[in-house]
């Protein structure tokens, strides 16, 4: 089994495999994913100034083992089989183009082609909802680099469209809305590398500083005529609560925009289930069970947009349930995402665990 953990440069040491791509501020790759480390590469990103790096370590599960199911549980599952609701798809080529778009607005917030560039990249997202309708997000699809500032402003502005078009808004503003997204961290290029990487917990005064970011996104933003002012409020405000508590400026709800309450609760999911140097990933299962404690912070038609655009347990997907039967899943239920329809592979009961009373003590490991 592979497993995947962060390494601080001073225990790295050689044999070592990495597990991300190391580049530099043009976005040129310097230590390719998978490279096994040696003395010389280590001693290189000692140089760099770089904190630490994730390695993998382990043997991949063998190819030819297969998931059993019985007869009666195959004849269940073609049965009852429901696909999915349309979910965002990005070809590998697009993921190229957008990794390489959003590096180039965070390395270049000055360029005059700033504008240009972002209006490419969120073209391609608005492009991939649009050209076959979809109205869910699976962030296990989405992956398009494995440097976090760029992967989160993409997956925070993909996941921001879906709930906008779920919550009603107009074409238009799904498309302000994903700009917002890809821009929202923007004033984090500002920040000091020491402290925006920084693997152990913050200091005061360093999370006062990190917290400086969206004051300084919108101070980028703020004189680039072709950024509406609600995309500068999404990224000024995305860490505003709905009860006053939040910041920059600890505004109520009814001074909140309306972008910026949708950006609060797909960035927040998504910081939840990304590993980062300080902090192990939570199951998108938990993360999800989190955002839903948050009432007296997130807006709760944003919270339930959210929960009605996510598919957790794709169809077709196995999981383990915990009396210990592993399931296929069979059909979700945007209205209950953590407990959809199931099949035993080995009884072929069916386990549907948002309707059925029986199932009540079910869920899902």
């Amino acid at each position: 089994m592979i497993t995947r953990r962060f390494v601080r440069i001073r225990s790295l040491k050689e044999g070592m495999k990495i597990d991300q791509t190391i580049k530099n501020q043009q976005g040129c790759i310097l230590i390719a994913r998978g490279t096994v480390m040696d003395e010389y590469l280590i001693d290189s990103l000692k140089k760099l100034q770089i904190a630490g790096v994730y390695i993998c370590e382990g043997e991949e599960d063998p190819d030819n083992e297969e998931v059993k199911i019985s007869k009666k549980a195959e004849e269940k599952i073609e049965k009852l089989m429901v696909s999915d609701r349309s979910k965002v798809k990005l070809s590998e080529s697009v993921k190229n183009r957008v990794a390489e778009g959003v590096q180039f607005l965070y390395c270049s917030t000055d360029s005059a082609d700033f504008e240009n560039a972002t209006n490419n990249i969120t073209n391609e997202l608005m492009r991939a909802i649009t050209d076959n309708d979809a109205i869910a997000v699976d962030i296990n699809a989405l992956k398009v680099s494995d440097e976090y500032t760029f992967k989160h402003s993409v997956d925070v502005a993909t996941m921001s469209m879906i709930i906008a078009k779920k919550y009603g808004l107009s074409e238009k503003e799904i498309y302000e809305i994903g700009i917002a997204g890809l821009l929202h961290d923007i004033g984090k290029s500002k920040i000091p590398n020491e402290v925006l990487n920084k693997p152990g917990r913050l200091t005061e005064d360093e999370f006062s500083l990190m917290k400086q970011h969206t004051l300084l996104g919108y101070q980028i933003l703020k004189n680039k005529r072709d950024i509406s002012s609600g995309v500068k409020m999404g990224v000024l405000q995305h860490h505003e609560k709905i009860n006053g508590k939040g910041y920059p400026l600890g505004l109520s709800t009814e001074k909140i925009d309306i972008y910026a309450k949708i950006l609060s609760v797909a960035d927040i999911y998504d910081a939840l289930v990304t590993e980062r140097p300080y902090k192990k990933a939570f199951s998108q299962r938990d993360a999800v069970e989190m955002i839903m404690s948050l009432t007296g912070e997130l807006d709760i038609t944003a919270m339930k947009s959210f929960l009605g655009s996510v598919i957790l347990y794709p169809t077709n997907s196995i999981v383990q349930l915990s009396n210990g039967e592993k399931a296929k899943v069979v059909e979700n239920d945007p209205d209950y995402i953590l407990r959809p329809k199931v099949v035993g592979l080995m009884s072929g009961r069916v386990y549907d665990l948002a309707k059925d009373i029986n199932c009540a003590s079910v869920i899902i490991r």
